[in-house]
């Protein structure tokens, strides 16, 4: 396997394993600080799994009968990308009408949600200085749309 993400065919020993017909990945820009790479992924995952409740697992109890929240029923790759790379998994998304969510640089300097949208609804579509994407849809058309990034070290 080159350094590019690709999903590869299961290995032998995970026949209970769950094989999901969907896919949630996150492209963050490789030049970004680790800090800003954490916060990107998290806003863009909230993204996704606001849009998808049906993405949701149950809610967590460990054996003191303590709940924790529900997380995401399916795993999420995280990819790193350069800036065309990134701008180009941007238009394969739109192209496969996946649901995708998006982090701008602008918005490191707002302060909140309203402030972030409002960021975003000023630049057009192919003018976004992305530093961050998120998709979800069909595996393999989700693949494709990654093309080019890598998994994040």
């Amino acid at each position: 396997m080159s350094g590019t993400y690709k999903t590869g065919p299961a290995p032998p020993d995970d026949a209970g394993a769950v094989r999901f017909d969907t896919k949630i990945a996150v492209l963050v820009r490789d030049d970004l600080e680790s800090w800003q790479r954490l916060n990107v992924t998290a806003f863009l995952v909230s993204g996704i799994a606001g849009a998808h409740p049906q993405l949701m697992g149950e809610a967590y109890e460990d054996a003191d009968g303590t709940t924790y929240l529900p997380l995401l029923g399916q795993p999420v790759v995280v990819l790193e990308a350069d800036a065309q790379t990134l701008r180009a998994a941007h238009q394969r998304a739109l192209g496969r009408e996946l649901a995708m969510s998006v982090y701008t640089r602008e918005m490191f300097s707002t302060g909140h949600d309203e402030a972030n949208r409002a960021a975003v609804r000023a630049v057009r579509r192919d003018e976004l200085d992305l530093v961050g994407l998120a998709v979800f849809g069909p595996k393999n058309g989700v693949d494709k749309t990654v093309k080019g990034a890598h998994l994040h070290p």
